[in-house]
Order: structure tokens, then sequence, then C-alpha cells
């Protein structure tokens, strides 16, 4: 099957800034130029209007920025954003915007490739962008949420597995829960979110509870008051046991 044209809209203040972005994307192929603007409140304009697949989008113009935009926008209804600026300072704050990436000027053909090969790929598999921001005070981790194989709460904090190491940051479950694909990730216990791409079994223990037993070896309790989430797991083919195995 074609790989579908992409429709981009390019935001700078400056002309030869826009004109370098098309050029590029023009030489790769595969792109349309849906809308240009070279401040922050035609920008919002033209992407409610247009409704691009991705942006290409400047942090410091004049009047409303980059991150205007996301916010009158609303970073739920943002294309798939690449972040453009001649300043390595707002790389944190871009990518909890959600952006997939961030680009310093001057852009090196290699980099710019990487980038939009990153928007093409998300684009065509219909893939959510995210990278998940974990803080603790002046501390920040990006991480990938794939990557994450269980959350559970420690009093104030929550622990983040992944890959098999544990992180402690300032979150509540409830609010990591919100940033997460629900359909991924699932909250088996009232302290407890497990990936279900990381669930290798699921089994039940005595008579109100189950035992949630991940790739790494990993036991997880789950509460019978989580039985619907249970049963997603259960639902779930690449787990060993099948449904017809475990008793309520």
């Amino acid at each position: 099957m074609t790989d579908r044209v992409v429709r981009v809209a390019i935001v700078d203040d400056e002309p030869l800034a826009r004109r370098g972005i098309r050029l590029r994307l023009e030489a790769l192929g595969g792109f349309e130029i849906v809308a240009e603007s070279g401040n922050g409140r035609d920008a919002i304009s033209d992407i409610e209007r247009e409704r691009p697949d991705a942006v290409f989008l400047d942090v410091q113009m004049p009047g409303l920025d980059g991150f205007d935009v996301v916010d009158a926008i609303g970073a739920g209804r943002m294309p798939v954003t690449v972040f453009v600026t001649a300043y390595d300072t707002y790389a944190l704050k871009a990518f909890e915007a959600h952006a997939v990436d961030y680009l310093l000027k001057p852009i090196s053909e290699p980099r710019f490739a990487a980038a939009v090969e990153r928007v093409r790929t998300l684009i065509q598999s219909g893939s959510a962008p995210q990278r998940l921001v974990l803080r603790d005070g002046a501390r920040a981790l990006l991480i990938d949420p794939g990557e994450i194989d269980w959350i559970q709460s420690d009093g104030d904090y929550v622990r983040v597995y992944v890959r098999g190491r544990g992180y402690l940051v300032r979150h509540t479950l409830t609010s990591l829960e919100e940033q997460l694909n629900t359909r991924q990730f699932v909250r088996v216990h009232r302290s407890t979110i497990v990936n279900a791409a990381s669930v290798r079994e699921v089994v039940p223990e005595g008579d109100r509870g189950y035992r949630v037993l991940l790739r790494d070896g990993v036991s997880v309790k789950a509460s019978r008051g989580h039985r619907d989430a249970v049963d997603r797991l259960l639902g779930n083919p690449a787990l060993r046991r099948e449904r017809a195995d475990t008793s309520y």
C-alpha cells in the first residue's frame, strides 16, 4: 500500500526559515505544505482551518509564541508537532507539550531527516505521539511510555519501573494514568498500574484477588475491586493463561 501524503503546516516568523523547511520537505517527497504562518495568531487560524497532519513550529515569535499556539489549540488537538528554535532551553517544555521532536537552528540535514522520518512513521502507523515527562523537583526524565513495565504509588511519590529499573518521582498515580494510553496501561489495584504488553500471566490468589506476573519475573498484586481491569488482561491473546483457566 502506498503511503499517503502528509499534510504539513510551517510556522516561523523568519521567511528564510520557512523556505528552508519547505524546500527540504519538497526534496524528501511525500509532503504537501498546506499552510505557512509568520506569527502565532495566524498559525492558530491556519491549523484550525487546514487540520494538517504535522506542524513545524517555531518557539520564539512576536506576540504569541509556539507554546501559546499549543495552549490555544490544546495539546490533545495539535497535529504531530516538531518544535524548531535557535535556543536549547525549551526542550523539556516542548516535550511536556507532547512534541515528537525538537530541532535546533541551524538544522543539519541528518537531524532534519531523522525528525521527518519520526513524523512520517507516527502518522502512517496512526500511533499517538507521546513522551512522558516525569518530574522530581529540578530533575526531569523523558521516557517512552512503551518502555514502562509497571507503576506503583509510594506515599507522596510514585515509583515508575522502566526495563527493570525503578524511578521515584513526585507525581500521583492518577495524574500519570491520565497521561497514559488507557488501552495499554491497566490499573489492577488502587496503588498499581501495569503495562498490558509487559504481562506474562494472571493467576488467582485465594478468593479475593489475583497476581499479575510480568515478563521480568515481578509479581504484582491485583485486587478483586479491579476485576474489569483483570478481565482486560485475560482477554490479551499474548497471555499464556486463558480466561477459562481462571475462576472468580
